[in-house]
């Protein structure tokens, strides 16, 4: 049946592909939006946004942050003095920083607030996919 540090890890894994991989769709739909001059697919577009948001890049954060905490508090003698383990969560924070910047901007953008530029997306795009590589090296290379 596995254990619950083995379930525990499984819910995490799984937060981690939702919140992740729809941030990496979401930014990038916001580029092809922020391009886009038509407003019927300003509006299907920004649909898409919200549901990516709503649906499923903030319930897999939220499944994310409660699973990784339960996961500390099962060994936290160890997780105190993993250095990899500060990086990573300082990784994940700025993370969910650059999450809700683009949650803020993208609903600015689509109460017609705000401009968005195709190339301020896909910063948002690259520093996530970057952040999420860090948060890969620590966890599997741990290399502090």
């Amino acid at each position: 049946m596995g254990t619950l540090m083995t379930w525990t890890l499984v819910f995490h894994i799984l937060g981690v592909v939702f919140w992740l991989g729809s941030l990496l769709v979401v930014t990038h739909v916001l580029a092809c939006d922020a391009e886009s001059d038509s407003a019927e697919a300003h509006k299907a577009l920004g649909r898409l946004e919200a549901k990516l948001f709503n649906g499923i890049a903030h319930p897999g954060a939220i499944i994310t942050v409660i699973s990784g905490a339960i996961l500390i508090s099962m060994n936290m003698n160890y997780y105190l003095h993993a250095g990899w383990l500060h990086v990573k969560l300082l990784l994940v924070v700025i993370i969910i920083v650059l999450d809700v910047i683009t949650y803020v901007r993208a609903k600015a953008f689509q109460a017609g607030r705000i401009r968005l530029q195709r190339k301020e997306c896909m910063m948002l795009h690259g520093g996530i996919a970057l952040l999420f590589i860090g948060v890969l090296i620590m966890v599997f290379i741990k290399p502090f």
